[in-house]
């Protein structure tokens, strides 16, 4: 059974100094799986990223592999959704075949040595935290902005889980301030309607301006298009930033942090960044709290640079 922090813990003097040495780290996306190792001064030593097979028996074997192929070292792995604290039972990921199953246990039992597991997003966080873009700030909050919207709350140094393992789930608190544009609330895959996550995010966006205009385009192709001066897909690009600017005024409402950090693809689009600031003050307590918001300084990389840092 997991810890209650959501770490799994293992008796002391399972891991030698010599494992130690040699950090490991596997990222468990939708679409791929990415490996790398740290060694002792901190330098990637190894790299590699394999296509996330479809059903759960074929992605834990990858998994393993990739460990195996790796070498020796300490395993932290990064993966969608979360284990619940008391059964150890995965959920909420949107890898659905790891919904309902015994992620860590299966994961150890395969790799054959301890490992640490932790959402992918509060890996991303820890990187981040640690000599990414949030290195140095007592709070951050962070955000992954791909097909779906994650988050991840790193303070003094530790990632915040909370009792129940699901703190930080921003992409799944409801849209804030919802106007006659946001109308009728979006259904999520978790159920739910209005989530965050179902206004930004690539999946938000591409929803977003088919309900609008009626034709369906991929979230690149709405990107493209607003940057050549078309009318409809740069206005669905000003309705994702102004909800984003609520979503994020609502957890400076609550907590606000020293900082966001944006990664994930859409983490390019200076909509979401480098212009967002003044969005985000307009809807705050004051009005006028203008943030501190950065780009992910280890882009891509830093959820499965997290997963390896699971040990410290």
């Amino acid at each position: 059974m997991p810890a209650p922090d959501g770490v799994k813990n293992h008796a002391p003097g399972t891991v030698t100094k010599k494992q130690h040495e040699r950090r490991i780290g596997v990222d468990i996306g939708g679409t791929k799986i990415d490996a790398l190792v740290f060694d002792h001064a901190d330098k990637v030593i190894f790299e590699k990223r394999i296509d996330t097979p479809k059903d759960y028996e074929p992605m834990i074997k990858a998994v393993a592999g990739l460990v195996e192929e790796a070498g020796k070292g300490t395993v932290g792995i990064g993966a969608p959704g979360s284990g619940d604290p008391e059964t150890g039972v995965w959920r909420n990921s949107n890898f659905v075949a790891s919904n309902g199953q015994t992620l860590a246990k299966d994961l150890e039992a395969a790799i054959g040595r301890p490992i640490r597991i932790e959402n992918d997003a509060n890996c991303f966080a820890l990187s981040e935290a640690k000599d990414g873009a949030g290195a140095g700030f007592g709070s951050i909050a962070f955000f992954t902005i791909g097909t779906g919207l994650g988050g991840g709350l790193v303070i003094d140094g530790k990632i915040i889980r909370g009792a129940h393992a699901e703190a930080a789930e921003f992409g799944h608190t409801g849209l804030p301030w919802m106007t006659e544009l946001d109308w009728p609330p979006v259904k999520c895959f978790c159920g739910k309607q209005g989530c965050a996550e179902m206004y930004v995010s690539g999946t938000g966006l591409v929803l977003d301006y088919k309900r609008v205009t009626g034709f369906e385009l991929t979230g690149q192709e709405i990107i493209a298009r607003a940057r050549l001066g078309a009318v409809a897909a740069a206005a669905a690009l000003m309705r994702m930033q102004d909800r984003f600017a609520r979503i994020c005024a609502n957890i400076l409402n609550v907590i606000d942090p020293d900082i966001f950090v944006m990664g994930g693809g859409l983490s390019t689009l200076p909509e979401l960044v480098e212009e967002l600031p003044p969005h985000i003050a307009r809807y705050t307590f004051s009005g006028k709290a203008i943030p501190r918001v950065e780009r992910a300084k280890h882009g891509g990389n830093s959820g499965v640079r997290g997963a390896a840092r699971l040990w410290g």
